[in-house]
């Protein structure tokens, strides 16, 4: 599970398989037992499983915020 992010305590990560086919390029984020998966193009809540929706929304601020480091990190580790 390759780490791209940490911030605040929530970590922000994909799987090292994502699927065959591969999913188009998500980010999966964790904390204190919570996640969540959100698409990111467009950028958009896949699932949730704990957080709030005042969190979710953070989050989903979080991955626009900085969705061109999470793409650039996709890349680099699934060589495409």
């Amino acid at each position: 599970m390759p780490t791209i992010f940490q911030f605040e305590g929530y970590r922000f990560f994909f799987f090292s398989n994502e699927g065959n086919p591969r999913e188009p390029i998500h980010a999966h984020v964790r904390k204190d037992g919570s996640r969540a998966k959100f698409w990111l193009n467009p950028v958009g809540l896949a699932n949730n499983q704990g957080f709030n929706g005042k969190e979710v929304n953070r989050l989903a601020q979080i991955v626009e915020t900085r969705r061109d480091e999470i793409e650039r990190a996709w890349h680099e580790h699934f060589g495409d």
